[in-house]
């Protein structure tokens, strides 16, 4: 298969973009290739990859970035080799000069003009543009991309794939239950099974509440499992997973217990490839906590952690992976606490690496676990 050279464009949390990345080519064996990397913040950061061309079909379900670029040459006059448009419009990244944005604009459709009239699509202050804006005529308006690596040296592209943010949101907003302080976001569920490399097989969230994580398995085609200690998440689950059966015409369903996540061997014979979950994270704080107050709220939340790795080691395949959401507290004096688990080996799990995801604002975030058993 031919392998091409591509960016890609990171959302909120760029670091867990990258490590979602590298997960996710283990996953598809995309044979990606990191040639370098940029870090500008959220929604700006990028990397230049090589990889296979079927990461432009795979790419959907990429839950960390915003968009796939296909890079057609090193330097502005390489712009001479970007396909005619009639409606195009301009994103920069590495670099905000609203002045350079709307001279390269201009360049773009000297060229176009040469083979007929071209348009110059310019939203007000905006060096990127975001995926809603573009998707109102994707793909007849080209999202033409400068990606400037070093102060001299820019990457010429174009936008052809992006994640389909309505899609999304109604994935969040529009299914019969939304219950935003027991849900994690779709896209979130959808980098958690990335991480997990899962290709196929039996997937439990044994924390499952309104069945997210579940409804992105079935979406994926995946066999998924969950189970809740309360009956009422359970009809939450069912009744979300039910609506994205129809709406989206899924024949498979999954398979749904009540079950105390300790018991698991009891509730479930099946032997899963992965297990994939957000678990209970404490009760909600109405101010961020000092670290004495951190530490004494993980330590009693890792009574339960434990209890539930136990279980996980009844019902897991051997070498199967764990995507599992820890607690790390932004801590009133300043910095973010994040409890080390030395027992997760003592019962026959390692740690490959942990992620942070957590903003300035929030009192409780999210340390993504990635564990082999």
């Amino acid at each position: 298969m031919k392998v091409e050279k591509y960016a890609i464009i990171f959302g909120k949390n760029p670091e867990l973009g990258l490590y979602e990345l590298k997960a996710f080519s283990k996953r598809f064996k995309l044979g990606v290739r990191i040639l370098e990397i940029r870090f500008y913040g959220p929604n700006k950061s990028f990397a230049i990859i090589q990889a296979k061309e079927e990461i432009e079909k795979k790419f959907k379900w990429l839950g960390g970035a915003l968009k796939l670029v296909r890079i057609v040459g090193e330097g502005l006059d390489t712009i001479e080799n970007l396909e005619y448009s009639k409606l195009f419009t301009v994103s920069l990244y590495g670099k905000e000069d609203w002045k350079a944005w709307r001279k390269l604009g201009s360049q773009v459709k000297a060229v176009f003009k040469r083979k007929d009239s071209s348009k110059f699509f310019k939203p007000a202050n905006v060096y990127s543009m975001p995926s809603e804006l573009i998707l109102k005529g994707f793909p007849e308006v080209k999202d033409v991309v400068f990606l400037f690596v070093d102060k001299d040296r820019v990457l010429v592209g174009e936008t052809i794939r992006i994640t389909n943010p309505f899609e999304l949101k109604k994935l969040d907003v529009e299914r019969p239950i939304v219950r935003p302080t027991l849900s994690i976001p779709p896209r979130l569920a959808r980098i958690m099974i990335n991480l997990s490399e899962v290709r196929k097989g039996n997937v439990l969230d044994p924390f499952c509440g309104t069945g997210t994580i579940l409804v992105e398995l079935l979406l994926q085609g995946l066999i998924a499992y969950g189970s809740d200690i309360s009956q009422e998440r359970i009809n939450d689950a069912r009744k979300n997973i039910e609506w994205i059966r129809k709406e989206f015409r899924i024949k498979q369903n999954a398979s749904l217990r009540v079950c105390d996540v300790r018991r698991l061997k009891k509730c479930f014979r099946t032997r899963f490839d992965a297990i994939i979950t957000e678990p209970y994270m404490g009760r909600p704080l109405k101010t961020k906590p000092t670290r004495e107050e951190a530490i004494k709220i993980a330590k009693q939340l890792d009574r339960l952690y434990y209890q539930a790795f136990e279980s996980f080691s009844d019902v897991l395949k051997r070498n199967a992976k764990v995507v599992f959401v820890f607690p790390a507290f932004n801590l009133a004096e300043g910095g973010v606490y994040r409890r080390n688990r030395p027992w997760l080996e003592e019962l026959g799990f390692k740690v490959e690496y942990s992620i942070l995801d957590i903003d300035e604002k929030h009192r409780i975030g999210r340390d993504i676990y990635v564990i082999r058993y």
